[in-house]
């Protein structure tokens, strides 16, 4: 059983617990729940950004701790300030160290689209992604079947939530890709050797449809690979070790946002 497998399982037991504990009728009476979501379709197009969506996380099963004492508020806080896209928090707590806290507790200060980041496999966890204050939600092809991706997919949207669709090579693109989703995410990281290539979201550019806003994930760490990457279509950049495992994070990502606009011209 690969790590991806044993989170899978994991996740399918702590999303049945949840069930029980916190009812979806609950869920519906947060006050996020009715609030419209923010495009981070659209905040990635900005003009004056450069399309980074700065992650928040502690650990994770390749790294083990990362940064366990940066605090969420002031981390994404300074990320918005330092001109990202977009955050990412990481709500999974057993493998990567994160809560739902974690991202309500940026949503409270923050006005910008949120990425939950978090291995989905049941409409429930949709549901509860609205209720904490996400925008977007994340897919990962390598643990759900085309038919789930599409279906978890459409559910999302019927609730406002935009879609960020993960896949690592070309046979999970051509099979789950479909209509209910908005961004289309390469992830760089082999998740069964956890090694990270920059050149499968090269290889990957030219088959990924215009339709959908082109993502890099992980391994990125320079801001002219960055900047190549933008010369193959990619519009939005998803870093989160890189500026996590440095003592300021938010400044991290600053000088990482002011190198790319320095390349860029």
């Amino acid at each position: 059983m690969n790590i991806l497998d044993q989170i899978v399982a994991d996740k399918k037991e702590e999303v049945s617990q949840k069930k029980s504990l916190y009812p979806v009728k609950l869920l519906e009476q947060s006050t996020y729940f009715g609030a419209q979501p923010v495009s981070l379709k659209k905040y990635i197009r900005r003009p004056d950004k450069v399309g980074i969506i700065a992650e928040f996380k502690r650990k994770s099963p390749s790294k083990g701790i990362i940064n366990d004492g940066a605090k969420v508020e002031r981390t994404s806080i300074g990320y918005m300030q330092a001109g990202a896209s977009g955050l990412s928090i990481l709500t999974d707590t057993k493998y990567f160290g994160g809560k739902n806290e974690d991202l309500t507790t940026a949503r409270s200060f923050n006005f910008c689209p949120i990425l939950r980041k978090d291995f989905i496999i049941d409409e429930y966890q949709i549901i509860e992604a609205k209720s904490i204050g996400a925008d977007v939600i994340l897919l990962i092809a390598a643990c759900l079947k085309p038919e789930e991706v599409k279906s978890l997919g459409a559910f999302a949207r019927s609730l406002g939530l935009e879609v960020l669709l993960e896949v690592h090579n070309e046979e999970e693109l051509n099979s789950s890709i479909n209509e209910h989703v908005d961004l289309l995410g390469v992830n760089n990281r082999n998740l069964q050797t956890f090694v990270t290539d920059v050149d499968t979201s090269r290889e990957l550019a030219s088959k990924i449809p215009d339709d959908f806003v082109k993502v890099s994930e992980s391994g990125l760490n320079d801001p002219a690979v960055v900047v190549d990457l933008m010369s193959h279509g990619y519009e939005g950049f998803l870093i989160g070790e890189y500026f996590m495992q440095k003592g300021s994070p938010e400044k991290a990502c600053s000088d990482f946002v002011k190198r790319i606009k320095e390349l860029k011209h």
